[in-house]
């Protein structure tokens, strides 16, 4: 079964269940992915879909801090809420041990010696970290790295 497969049946078991809040959160991810499918007039795969969920937790997080500094505690922890239940369809995310070893083989891998290379290195763990890592948090790394050699 599909990603988007499985987020439909999750809806209708929110549905029969009377779950509320998690019917609110999958209602809200089906129609992000729709929103997508007729813009692009395509069907999304599941490596799409797993985009568009990330995406949609980086703006709950965005959210939660922009709501903790404006002291609205309340509208916060809806947000974290959301995102427990969109975690849900994601992949495990990866240590950082194990993130920092993909970061290394990726350097050694493209010969990386500089900042000047943080494209190719980013682009080599793209494919692997998507979904997985914060690709934020990734880059900041290769960046660090990078810049002391």
């Amino acid at each position: 079964m599909t990603l988007k497969g499985q987020i439909h049946d999750d809806m209708k078991t929110a549905m029969k269940a009377g779950d509320k809040d998690r019917l609110k959160v999958v209602r809200l991810m089906l129609a992000a992915i729709q929103q997508i499918e007729v813009d692009q007039r395509t069907e999304l795969n599941d490596t799409a879909v797993l985009g568009v969920l990330n995406k949609m937790v980086k703006q709950r997080r965005d959210s939660i801090s922009q709501f903790r500094d404006g002291n609205r505690d309340d509208l916060a922890d809806i947000e974290l809420g959301e995102i427990d239940i969109i975690e849900n369809y994601l992949p495990e995310q990866m240590s950082d041990d194990e993130l920092d070893a993909m970061i290394e083989k990726a350097i050694s891998a493209t010969g990386a010696a500089s900042i000047r290379d943080m494209g190719k290195v980013m682009g080599a763990l793209k494919e692997k970290a998507e979904g997985r890592a914060d690709m934020a948090a990734v880059g900041a790394k290769v960046k660090s790295i990078l810049g002391q050699n």
